[in-house]
């Protein structure tokens, strides 16, 4: 049952019988909380076609949906606000629908595919917190895509060549003495990463020194050894030299080891991954079938440009002027290779908000070759993440790396469960309670960075995150724990958790529930049409909330009424289910028990 479908249908049979006006469009919002009602329906934009004040037509409305529609029991107007309450015995028919489906938030099978690319990681250092982030928005994407009834594709390409890893490739040649992960007790990518701070160190020295014999600054950052030496290596690298491609592959193996441990850590996971290594000369193709075109001009140089400025761009460098391949270049080739790997319908990047103007660059350019997708393209642009000391920078050694923060905030959510628990997780073994202060501490994790709209750059505060009381993961899966601990016990006693609900009176908060319940498939389908799992988050929460206030209000067990005992139990059980798939979308667990 669609309640809010019956009643748009009501107000317009209203409308109809009572101004003879046929309105082809009702919305409706949901009621501020300082009123009385649960939804709400806003008359001003009638007043003109009706020729009557807005108070006063939503007055006429509310009066014949008492006397005529029997799931609206009564309704107060504030100015042109018409509020209306529902009556119980339709919320118990919405939940006993609810009850029954056991894919309730799984939206109708569409005939559409998407890509979502994310993750992006670079092959000279390890995950960090900005990549968190990453990975967190294109995991949840990926999974509300998914209910939304899409099907979809989860890929990652890696940055694994360049100028980044032969820094660290250099450095390690040159420092490294044989020392590997084993013997160096670290996993790969947090070694290599290691090498690149190493690098970098050196380098500023470097350049300092050149600077102090009188080079200006700008000279000295080109002319400093250790960046000769990395650009010959790369030279090396592109011209096949076995060595120079063994120590890479080596360095590499290492790394995507240590990527795939913190990938399980954090439960993502991908269905195509493409290596750059593989990916960065596909766009020369694509290059001169724009110059054929015209699309592309070459210049005296023998480079290779785009002009934009048409779209309110600029020209673009497409190819160099000694033939090689841009970022530009690669990615032209790449949007091709999976279109035609896989032929979705859409795809999306979840890229930070500094490669804004990159993507509309991109996008621009295929869609002036007529490639058959470019109309299915967009960036998830997200904003940075902070930390309270400032911005990260992976080459001073400042960032924050993922593992650590995993590990960090496991600890942390230990503490807070063991300080709440007051002795209750005595009960749990050492694997338990590893298993869950894991779940929570990575539920702290995930919904924090989540939470936010992906647009805005945002500051992670550990502590914060794993407050059990504040707007958190770990309030969340509390509250589930809190809801199974109820359904174990009803199940003890021998009492039914299956339903029917049967029509009784309903206490607000029930009403308010019901409500939330009701709201779940269109909070999936709104998160899925804008990419944000923020929505999602913030549902779970309101929901785990009011869930609180009706456990805090109206006894469950307790309860001597025998129809309203199973009527709360339905909807207890109703709403750990929807709280569980809500936080699954997140890619958050919740524990049966703490």
């Amino acid at each position: 049952m669609d309640i809010q479908e019956q009643l748009k249908g009501a107000i317009q049979r209203a409308i109809a019988e009572l101004y003879q006006q046929d309105v082809s469009d009702v919305l409706l919002q949901p009621t501020k909380k300082e009123f009385e009602g649960l939804y709400t329906f806003v008359t001003f934009a009638l007043t003109k076609a009706l020729r009557q004040p807005p108070a006063q037509i939503g007055q006429a409305i509310g009066t014949w949906l008492t006397e005529n529609s029997p799931i609206v029991s009564q309704f107060n107007v504030v100015q042109g606000f018409l509020n209306i309450s529902i009556a119980d015995a339709a919320w118990v028919e919405v939940l006993n629908d609810i009850a029954a489906n056991a894919e309730f938030g799984q939206l109708p099978k569409k005939e559409e595919s998407v890509m979502v690319e994310f993750s992006s990681p670079n092959t000279n250092k390890p995950l960090h917190l900005g990549h968190l982030r990453n990975n967190f928005l294109g995991d949840s994407v990926s999974r509300i895509l998914k209910a939304c009834g899409y099907d979809v594709v989860k890929a990652c390409i890696v940055n694994d060549r360049g100028v980044h890893i032969c820094k660290s490739m250099l450095a390690y040649k040159l420092y490294g003495n044989g020392e590997t992960p084993e013997s160096s007790g670290m996993k790969g990518d947090h070694l290599i990463g290691k090498y690149y701070v190493l690098f970098d160190k050196a380098y500023k020295a470097e350049i300092e020194q050149l600077v102090a014999e009188g080079v200006a600054k700008e000279g000295a950052e080109k002319k400093a050894p250790l960046m000769l030496e990395v650009q010959q290596m790369l030279r090396l690298w592109e011209q096949g030299d076995p060595e120079t491609v063994a120590l890479w592959q080596k360095l590499n193996n290492w790394v995507y080891a240590g990527f795939e441990a913190t990938y399980r850590s954090i439960g993502v996971s991908f269905d195509k991954t493409y290596y750059e290594s593989n990916t960065y000369v596909l766009g020369k193709e694509i290059v001169e079938e724009g110059l054929q075109k015209g699309i592309f001009y070459r210049k005296e140089d023998s480079s290779v440009w785009i002009d934009l400025t048409e779209e309110g761009l600029d020209q673009k460098l497409v190819l160099r002027s000694d033939g090689t391949s841009v970022y530009m270049t690669q990615d032209l080739g790449t949007t091709d290779l999976k279109y035609q790997d896989f032929h979705n319908d859409r795809q999306i990047w979840v890229v930070g908000n500094e490669q804004d103007y990159h993507f509309n660059v991109l996008f621009a350019i295929l869609r002036r070759l007529g490639r058959p997708y470019a109309d299915g393209l967009y960036h998830l642009s997200y904003g940075m993440v902070d930390l309270p000391t400032g911005k990260m920078k992976s080459r001073e050694g400042t960032v924050v790396d993922a593992d650590d923060l995993i590990r960090e905030t496991t600890e942390a959510a230990a503490t807070a469960a063991d300080e709440a628990a007051k002795g209750k997780l005595d009960e749990f073994s050492a694997g338990e309670k590893a298993d869950l202060f894991h779940m929570l501490g990575l539920g702290a994790l995930k919904y924090y960075l989540l939470k936010v709209d992906p647009q805005k750059r945002m500051q992670f505060n550990p502590a914060e995150s794993v407050d059990l009381h504040g707007h958190t993961g770990p309030y969340i899966q509390y509250v589930h724990a809190r809801i199974q601990s109820v359904v174990r016990k009803a199940k003890e006693l021998s009492l039914s958790l299956d339903g029917p609900v049967t029509p009784t009176e309903l206490d607000d908060v029930e009403q308010q529930l019901v409500f939330l319940l009701s709201q779940y498939p269109q909070r999936v389908a709104d998160a899925g049409a804008d990419y944000a799992p923020s929505y999602i988050a913030q549902y779970a929460y309101e929901l785990a909330r009011t869930f609180n206030q009706f456990y805090d209000k109206l006894s469950i067990l307790k309860e001597t009424d025998m129809v309203k005992l199973q009527n709360r139990l339905v909807m207890a059980q109703a709403i750990g289910r929807t709280i569980r798939s809500a936080m699954e979308l997140l890619g958050i667990s919740v524990p049966e028990k703490m």
